[in-house]
């Protein structure tokens, strides 16, 4: 059985990251900072189940700031695969907390370099990057030659842990590499994710517990895809049998307006009706719309985004509706 160990596995691309590989035989260890939140976390099922935990999956408290813990966890683990998904994830608040946005992000993935490259076992490693390293870049689509040009600590942060996973894929030989998300979204998603707000607010207006939603500017464009897909992708990226670097993306934008057009569609109602504009939730400086170019992921792993955008809002308003019974 292959060994993965991923970190950030109750977040939402951890978790279904954990699925797929479970599905696929892998010994599978996570990290987790919060030991008791996983109960109610995403992998609860998992967790809960006595034929995968404990003989499939097997989670380990830690903490990015503890590298001696850190590297007896991973050296009894010995993984074949690692997959570096944890890390603060907002720009926004990047901006309010650098020094320790660049800890979590930056200085945790140089550590987890660190401690594999002295390692016997080779390890093929993923980092988790961000289209946030382009900054407003200059074309859309981005591609993986557009120039890294961040323009907040979060941005400059995943910049630093994609580079450092390339200088140690040149300087160590190390197979290591770096997935360039862009926006993905699943019922698994932050509540504090525009996508998650919207949905969570149609499905409450339409059981009556909600009279409207309060939103800022709706003209924001994004890219915005299924995040089952884009793990299936992360995945793909290390059974490649020489790794690279790869943007995931669907090479579409979609307007936050189109967002809750298409939610409120899907359960009958006009959004007209009931969204509210908010002056105080508009971003003072609205970046150039991020596009990902996922040409060279399509081309050399078979990648492919399945869900559509109009099919991936139907998906969220359901779920949040389920939830509600």
């Amino acid at each position: 059985m292959p060994v993965a160990f991923i970190t950030g596995i109750t977040g939402q691309d951890g978790s279904y990251l954990a699925d797929l590989l479970v599905s696929k035989d892998y010994t599978v260890h996570g990290l987790v900072h919060r030991p008791d939140s996983v109960g109610s976390s995403n992998i609860r099922h998992l967790v809960a189940d006595p034929k995968i935990m404990g003989k499939q999956l097997f989670l380990h408290n830690g903490s990015f700031e503890d590298a001696t813990h850190l590297r007896r966890v991973i050296s009894r683990a010995q993984p074949d695969e690692f997959y570096h998904l944890a890390g603060q994830s907002s720009p926004r608040i990047s901006l309010e907390l650098p020094e320790a946005t660049v800890d979590s992000v930056g200085m945790a993935t140089l550590r987890l370099l660190e401690i594999l490259r002295d390692l016997d076992h080779t390890t093929k490693f993923l980092y988790a990057s961000s289209s946030e390293v382009f900054g407003s870049p200059s074309y859309s689509p981005q591609d993986e030659l557009t120039p890294i040009n961040p323009t907040t600590p979060y941005g400059a942060a995943k910049a630093f842990s994609q580079q450092m996973a390339r200088i140690y894929r040149i300087a160590y030989k190390l197979p290591t590499c770096s997935v360039i998300l862009y926006n993905h979204e699943s019922p698994r998603r932050g509540g504090h994710f525009v996508t998650m707000k919207i949905a969570r607010a149609v499905a409450r207006i339409k059981k009556g517990l909600q009279s409207e939603l309060q939103l800022g500017s709706l003209t924001g464009r994004r890219d915005w895809g299924w995040a089952p897909d884009y793990v299936h992708g992360m995945w793909q990226m290390l059974q490649a049998e020489v790794v690279d670097d790869f943007i995931l993306a669907t090479g579409k934008l979609h307007s936050v307006e189109e967002l809750v057009q298409n939610a409120f569609q899907s359960v009958g109602l006009q959004w007209r009706d009931y969204v509210k504009f908010d002056p105080d939730l508009v971003t003072t400086v609205e970046p150039i719309a991020p596009c990902g170019n996922p040409s060279k992921a399509q081309r050399l792993l078979g990648w492919q985004n399945t869900v559509g955008f109009e099919e991936m809002i139907e998906r969220l308003v359901a779920a949040e509706s389920d939830k509600l019974g």
